[in-house]
């Protein structure tokens, strides 16, 4: 059938066909510079900045200084791991982000124990965002009454699945989406920044007494220091995406630190002035007590154009959901063709080379999850196990230097950074244990160490079991999806 689509009735060296088909199967580098910024960004900023940048403020004491210093801290430590990420992405630029680098540095249990984690929360953490997206889609349409739960998440799931199938028949039209997305959201945070520097311009004195008296407020203790420090850091979320999508990058020794360098200190700086913009807007006090303190900005500034700032929101989250659709694609892709999940999901789709089965596999999990929308506050639970895999990444990158000392390394990180990053990785990880022990703790670690009952007899000790070499077979030929590179024989040969 090839050889006849391909030569139209010629004769064709088999040879040609095959090396042809090699050179397709397989993920292509569309990806290039200004979609990986878009990606980051993208990725980072949410509806947080937007909804409730609170928790810094608030755990700070109202102190406006000591709350701005934290967003910058937390900006720096998220740019030290950006970096610490980019060594590794650089020296081994494969699919599957943080768990590609812990399976080469640390072994293939803790990579699994990663895989099997984030299989539960990060499609919750899409269906948050979904369910998000259609709360702030809706609502205008329904004015101070509560839109109905079930419009809500036929939205939700109609965002998903859009996303899903668009992620999963092109990576440039997902990209595309990405970077007008993002740009989108920069709009509206520009709006908010330079909205505030006009306005500081202007020389009103009670916004600039806020900030010639910045450290006068009540100076919080250590454990309120970092509580801020973690809604900091959580602000910043998403900075570690890029490596989920090595693979794909075009020049990716040049194109993925130079893409960090980029993304993470422009978010560090949007955030700065957005966040001051508030401050010279509203009072620390209205700031906290606001559910959605840019609605309350916009309705002071701008109130003919108020309307901007919920659309901006769901704009905002629309783009995170789209790169965090993207980045899970990839996930799963990688731990398939690890043999950490069945062979199917590592398959690419014969027309358009992008992991299809991946994203239906991941999606469908989300799907899940919006049905009975209270599982998702059980993730909460696991936030600290973001945190423990970025340890384990970093120390993998410090094994790998002690290791593999020639192994190809475009960029290289300054070796305390890694050192840094593990020691605030976990003490991020107790923190929240030691301070608010709960028992939903034991269940979440209960949970990863559950990965052994599959571990052990699936992928340790191989178990097989014939009738899912059918059902492979009969799903590969629905989906016209092969293995990628040649790595795995078709189940259907």
């Amino acid at each position: 059938k090839n050889r006849k689509k391909m030569g139209r009735g010629k004769s064709i060296d088999p040879r040609d066909v095959k090396s042809k088909e090699n050179a397709k199967m397989q993920l292509k580098r569309n990806i290039g510079y200004f979609d990986g910024v878009s990606f980051i960004i993208g990725s980072i900023v949410g509806a947080g900045i937007f909804v409730s940048p609170t928790g810094v403020l608030k755990h700070s004491l109202l102190n406006v200084g000591i709350a701005l210093t934290i967003w910058t801290a937390s900006g720096l430590v998220s740019l030290m791991g950006s970096l610490c990420y980019a060594e590794l992405g650089t020296a081994l630029p494969f699919s599957g982000g943080e768990y590609s680098h812990i399976k080469r540095g640390l072994g293939s249990l803790p990579a699994f124990v990663f895989i099997w984690t984030s299989t539960f929360t990060k499609p919750a953490s899409n269906a948050a965002r979904a369910l998000l997206f259609a709360e702030y889609a809706t609502q205008p349409f329904y004015g101070i009454c509560p839109a109905p739960e079930a419009l809500k998440k036929c939205l939700a799931l109609a965002v998903l699945w859009s996303l899903g199938i668009l992620n999963g028949c092109s990576v440039k039209m997902a990209a595309w989406v990405q970077t007008v997305f993002t740009l989108l959201k920069m709009m509206a945070l520009s709006v908010i920044a330079v909205g505030g520097i006009v306005l500081l311009a202007g020389g009103r004195k009670e916004s600039l007494a806020r900030f010639e008296d910045a450290f006068s407020s009540e100076i919080p203790n250590a454990s309120q220091v970092a509580e801020a420090f973690f809604q900091g850091l959580y602000a910043y979320g998403g900075w570690w995406s890029l490596n989920y999508m090595a693979e794909e990058m075009k020049n990716p020794s040049r194109n993925i630190p130079l893409t960090v360098m980029t993304a993470v200190p422009a978010v560090i700086v949007f955030y700065l002035l957005v966040n001051i913009s508030y401050l010279i807007v509203l009072t620390p006090k209205e700031i906290v007590s606001s559910v959605a303190v840019a609605v309350t900005w916009a309705d002071r500034v701008i109130p003919s154009v108020a309307w901007i700032i919920p659309v901006s929101v769901a704009v905002s989250i629309f783009g995170a959901l789209n790169s965090s659709m993207f980045t899970l694609g990839r996930l799963s892709y990688a731990g398939s063709q690890s043999g950490h999940l069945p062979v199917l999901i590592s398959m690419l789709n014969v027309h358009s080379c992008t992991p299809a089965p991946a994203m239906i596999f991941s999606t469908t999990i989300a799907s899940i999850f919006i049905i009975p929308s209270d599982l998702i506050m059980l993730t909460n639970y696991f936030g600290f196990s973001a945190w423990l895999m970025i340890g384990l990444t970093c120390a993998s990158l410090i094994v790998l230097r002690y290791r593999e000392p020639h192994l190809h390394r475009p960029y290289k990180v300054f070796l305390p950074v890694p050192f840094v990053m593990v020691a605030m990785s976990f003490f991020l990880v107790l923190a929240p244990i030691v301070w608010s022990p709960n028992l939903q703790y034991v269940y979440a670690f209960l949970f990863m160490l559950g990965s052994l009952i599959v571990y052990l007899p699936f992928i340790h000790f191989k178990l097989h079991f014939a009738f899912l070499d059918k059902i492979t077979c009969h799903l590969q030929l629905l989906l016209e999806v092969a293995p990628a590179d040649g790595s795995a024989e078709s189940k259907c040969e």
